[in-house]
């Protein structure tokens, strides 16, 4: 199936709502939006970090700041 959209020609406001009913859809079917096998791969590292006691963790406060900081 084949579309196609005058991305040129939308307005932000229309390029955002599109994407909000695209992004509604996918959260309707999870399932359906298959994870690419460096997820499984980053999430197991992740896992065994904390198992063994090495993980760091930022509150949202901070990295929110950080994140911050670098786009100045």
């Amino acid at each position: 199936m084949d579309f196609v959209f005058q991305l040129d020609k939308m307005t932000t406001e229309d390029k955002l709502a599109a994407m909000e009913l695209l992004w509604d859809d996918f959260c309707r079917n999870p399932e359906s939006v298959p994870s690419p096998p460096w997820h499984a791969d980053v999430l197991s590292g992740r896992e065994k970090k904390v198992l063994e006691g090495k993980a760091k963790f930022s509150d949202l406060a901070a990295v929110k700041a950080r994140i911050r900081k670098s786009l100045e």
